[in-house]
């Protein structure tokens, strides 16, 4: 074989040897981007040619599927009382990406899980039959929470202390998932959505964290209990009544002027929700103690899942003592979810220990074997000392028996509870936040609620947490402790 003949062998060999290498690259990797590029029809078309598993509500499906006409996507997702659950379901759309559980869980209610797949599925390979996604929401405590809130904008969260179990998370307004699941309409609704300055799709009970305002002197009133700053809810502390923000001529005071705030006890400065006593107790203790202790509560904490990733909570650090002073009423850069306050509350009502909140109970086989447990993997952790809890438990007690959250007293139940009213807008030149978080606890039965209420057809003199949020609080705390 001549030189030229030998060179033009070796030459065509390695072209072989590129196409080869290249068709491998386009079938194994662009081939993989390709086949997950949300933009490829095909997905779609898989994933609705047949009914998709369910999402379990007290028992009974909350989801599911029907029959389409005249397109090549043979099935959609329907919702029974889509309102109602949209902040937990979330939505499945022929045209959108999933939310909420309908997105975390996917591939188990789509039946692309490979946890779901038989022997002869794995051989036929066919597609196996979907998965149910069990919930730990009431439907008797979620319809409440529901129907208290009304018209107002705002959300609520109740947890069950002792298991971590979310009881509910509505948001208001709602919408309908069903409006956006069909291909065809869905884009019409996405509009109207989106243009609604309500924001519907925002889920408030989960993922809008805002300054809470005096619910947050609990924490405070945590952190120098903890610390021995004071010994007890009934010492007296030091406060002057106005208390002078430091380095400022700025005098802070209280929104009644009558309330014995000055040197109050914290039970009696919870109970008139004393701006003075906690202002100067967070500076006393430094930011770095406020903050440890809300850290220990779930604030700053980036990965809150629940399955559904909770927007972060946030005390803030590196502040000036002025600062330090308005967190500890709640205010300056102080924000949280509904979520984390009922943690909060849930953590004092469980004698100091918070059990990792979750509102998914189990994930199953379209035959109801269990493939996950998820009551049996919850986390708990201390928060304050079993002491430092029944002194707060008391204290809120005392709020709601002759303080400002009587709004939320249930005839033979035990309650406790802090409002909170939280300025919105430049020098609160917005309508305020009215907040509210709580324990009930009757017959062996214990629930934590949050209720925050952003908007309300209320005049702006009578927007509070015990006039808006403590009757919320009440209705959702009657439905689980019945």
């Amino acid at each position: 074989m001549n030189k030229t003949i030998r060179r033009a062998s070796v030459f065509t060999l390695l072209l072989v040897i590129a196409l080869l290498v290249r068709a491998t690259w386009v079938q194994f990797y662009d081939g993989k981007a390709l086949a997950d590029d949300k933009f490829n029809r095909r997905n779609a078309i898989q994933t609705y040619a047949d009914p998709l598993g369910n999402i379990i509500v007290g028992g009974s499906s909350v989801t599911g599927s029907a029959a389409t006409k005249n397109s090549d996507l043979k099935y959609k997702r329907t919702y029974k009382d889509g309102k109602l659950y949209a902040a937990v379901t979330g939505y499945a759309s022929q045209a959108y990406a999933p939310t909420q559980l309908e997105g975390i869980y996917q591939d188990l209610l789509d039946g692309t899980d490979s946890r779901l797949k038989t022997v002869m599925d794995t051989i036929t390979g066919k597609r196996a039959d979907p998965g149910n996604v069990v919930t730990t929401i009431d439907p008797d405590v979620q319809k409440a929470a529901y129907d208290a809130l009304g018209d107002k904008k705002g959300a609520a969260v109740a947890i069950d202390p002792k298991t971590g179990k979310i009881l509910a998370v509505v948001s208001t307004p709602s919408y309908d998932p069903s409006s956006l699941t069909d291909a065809n309409t869905a884009g019409t609704a996405w509009k109207q959505l989106n243009a609604d300055s309500d924001k519907p799709l925002t889920n408030r009970a989960l993922r809008q964290p805002l300054p809470p305002g005096s619910t947050f002197k609990l924490v405070v009133a945590a952190a120098a209990l903890e610390d021995g700053l004071y010994s007890s809810v009934d010492e007296k502390t030091k406060s002057p009544d106005p208390y002078t923000l430091p380095g400022t001529t700025r005098g802070l005071s209280n929104e009644n002027p009558n309330a014995p705030c000055e040197n109050a006890t914290i039970r009696t400065a919870l109970q008139y929700s004393c701006n003075n006593v906690f202002a100067k107790m967070a500076v006393d203790l430094g930011q770095d103690k406020v903050k440890a202790m809300a850290d220990k509560f779930g604030f700053n904490d980036t990965r809150q899942d629940v399955p559904v990733r909770a927007y972060t909570s946030v005390y803030p650090s590196d502040m000036d003592r002025s600062s330090t002073a308005l967190t500890g009423i709640g205010q300056y850069n102080v924000t949280a979810t509904p979520l984390q306050m009922a943690m909060v509350s849930a953590a004092i009502a469980n004698g100091g220990k918070l059990v990792s909140p979750h509102m998914v109970s189990q994930i199953t086989d379209s035959g109801g074997d269990v493939l996950k447990n998820y009551d049996d993997s919850t986390s708990t952790k201390e928060i304050v000392s079993s002491a430092t809890a029944g002194q707060l438990q008391s204290a809120m007690q005392t709020v709601v028996e002759k303080g400002t959250g009587t709004n939320a007293r249930i005839p033979g139940a035990t309650v406790g509870g802090k409002t909170g009213t939280a300025q919105h807008g430049e020098n609160n030149s917005k309508t305020p936040y009215a907040w509210f978080t709580s324990y009930g606890k009757t017959n062996g039965k214990e629930v934590a609620v949050a209720v925050m209420v952003e908007q309300s057809n209320a005049a702006r003199s009578e927007v509070s947490g015990n006039g808006l949020a403590a009757p919320v609080a009440k209705a959702v705390m009657q439905a689980a402790l019945k």
